[in-house]
């Protein structure tokens, strides 16, 4: 009867006779642990990430691929156990297997979000399976090392962990400040499966290269090779992939996508029912504006703020500059500082055809300064005042947008304040999500604000809903009104303001609690009424 062995590393009866390795061979492999081990954190990142611009919910994606990735490499260590007594093949099989599996990862969870509509069902199996891989790593790479060096388990734990650990760090470092600016998602982890192959797999090999037979090692470096080539293959035709895969998540023409260490951005251009082009700006698969109505968001979000004090105006958010375009329509605005935080989007606006031809321009006008920074951030510096502040961010699906809608976050907006600042806010839609808008106004109310709300028709969003608010919680509502000097509008005058106020009775304030940075209400209002849209 024959036996299959992937090398000859199985003890032999009686003692077993010493090996003698190179000098350094035992940093080369503690450098293999290193170089795994940022691969490992890399997938987990990629997964996590990804979850978050398609689906949103960041809290719930990383909890579940964090979750199921730690127990599948409790099972994987566990799993790993009989083949120590073949260590070098089965941990170079292992590297294989992940090095392919973690590489195509982002491909994968990508297609099954835009073809199969399988996201949720297809992330947990390959976070089962790449934690699994990564669990398997552990065990192996012990016996490895005490292979080359006999040590005690407690001195050999600690040489390990600690390289694996530090490894852990690079790779955690490296994903926001070198993959994803430098390759985007897909193909980043392209990358770091190619390195995880490489590393896992070439150099075991080579280290232990007397104790595998020639076919074994042979077989695992063709192994190696076919998934480089695959990998490569892939990566060849990554774009067309990701531009064919994208489309299918969205009705019109894609003129322009890319992805930013903060979310993906995507612009789609169309003929509308009226003829006119309609070009349309989404972040996140969330739609943030048709060129078709945006000039109605867009009056309705600027002039009731601006019918006050004006001199100097902060706008958080509106990276888009369309917003600012309606600002500077009024020549007594002497300066105008808009905070976003996403450099590409302002950049977008700046050079893009259609969106240049939208704003007007806007960024490039002298009275204008642009930071890019995170609003809440950049609020606990802040200590200029502004006569008026318009709040224009996405809505607060994602734990880190909701700190935006946090009572913390507009007691942090007083500080830039003077009494009669008037300051407006975007609240979602009163009728898709009625306590979302609601708890929004509640939250304002509760940082010490008076407030107006107020309801507008956006047809391509439907009905739309603004909280103008003022210092002093104890004061009147603000009057919402325009400016005797506004100029000529679209679609706002005072009488559509005056019934904007009105709201039906069933969409009338409800008894919600307000938003913190520790209860997060908003965001559960969010994430409830929206998913059925």
């Amino acid at each position: 009867m024959s036996t299959t062995v992937l090398d000859r590393d199985a003890p032999a009866a009686g003692p077993r006779p010493p090996r003698s390795y190179a000098r350094g061979t035992r940093f080369l492999l503690l450098l293999a642990v290193f170089v795994c081990a940022a691969c490992g954190l890399v997938y987990e990142l990629a997964l996590t990430a990804l979850g978050s611009y398609l689906i949103g919910n960041s809290v719930m994606q990383t909890s579940v691929v964090i979750s199921v990735m730690v127990f599948a490499m409790g099972i994987g260590s566990l799993a790993a156990k009989p083949l120590q007594r073949r260590a070098v093949g089965a941990f170079a099989l292992v590297e294989i297997l992940l090095a392919l599996v973690g590489g195509l990862s982002v491909l994968i969870l990508y297609v099954a979000f835009a073809w199969l509509r399988l996201y949720m069902p297809a992330m947990v199996v390959v976070s089962f399976v790449v934690g699994l891989l990564v669990g398997a790593e552990i065990p192996l790479l012990m016996t490895l090392l005490q292979r080359i060096r006999r040590q005690e388990a407690g001195s050999a734990v600690a040489d390990m962990f600690a390289a694996d650990y530090v490894g852990a760090l690079v790779g955690g470092l490296c994903f926001p400040l070198l993959l994803l600016p430098a390759f985007g998602q897909l193909k980043g982890a392209l990358v770091v499966g190619a390195v995880n192959a490489v590393a896992g797999v070439v150099v075991v090999l080579w280290i232990f290269r007397r104790e595998t037979r020639p076919f074994v090692r042979n077989g695992l470096l063709a192994g190696a090779a076919g998934v480089l080539a695959l990998l490569a293959t892939v990566w060849v035709l990554a774009d067309d992939i990701e531009v064919t895969a994208r489309q299918q998540l969205y009705r019109d023409p894609i003129v322009h996508a890319e992805t930013t260490p903060y979310q993906d951005i995507v612009v789609t251009r169309s003929t509308a029912f009226t003829g006119e082009p309609d070009t349309r700006l989404f972040l996140n698969g969330d739609l943030q504006f048709s060129s078709v109505d945006e000039y109605r968001y867009h009056e309705a979000l600027v002039h009731p703020a601006l019918a006050g004090k004006r001199s100097s105006v902060l706008i958080l958010g509106g990276g888009d500059a369309l917003a600012l375009r309606e600002v500077l329509r009024y020549d007594d605005v002497d300066s105008v500082t808009l905070v976003d935080l996403d450099p590409a989007m302002t950049r977008l606006a700046r050079t893009f055809p259609s969106l240049l031809d939208l704003n007007d321009r806007a960024l490039s006008d002298p009275r204008v300064t642009v930071v890019h920074a995170d609003a809440f951030t950049w609020l606990r510096d802040a200590t200029r005042r502004y006569d008026a502040v318009l709040i224009d961010f996405p809505d607060p699906d994602t734990a880190a947008l909701a700190k935006l809608y946090s009572v913390e976050f507009y007691h942090l907006l007083g500080r830039v304040l003077g009494p009669e600042s008037r300051v407006m806010v975007q609240g979602g839609s009163p009728f898709f999500a009625p306590k979302s808008y609601w708890s929004i106004a509640a939250t304002i109310g509760e940082a010490g604000y008076a407030t107006t709300p107020y309801q507008v028709d956006v047809p391509s969003f439907g009905n739309w809903g603004f909280v103008l608010a003022v210092p002093g919680a104890d004061g009147p509502p603000p009057p919402l009104r325009l400016a005797a000097d506004a100029p000529a509008l679209r679609f706002l005058d005072d009488d559509v303001l005056a019934a904007s106020t009105v709201f039906p009775v069933d969409r009338r304030p409800r008894d919600v609690r307000a938003s913190t940075l520790m209860d997060p209400a908003v965001l559960e209002y969010t994430r409830h009424e929206w998913q059925n849209y």
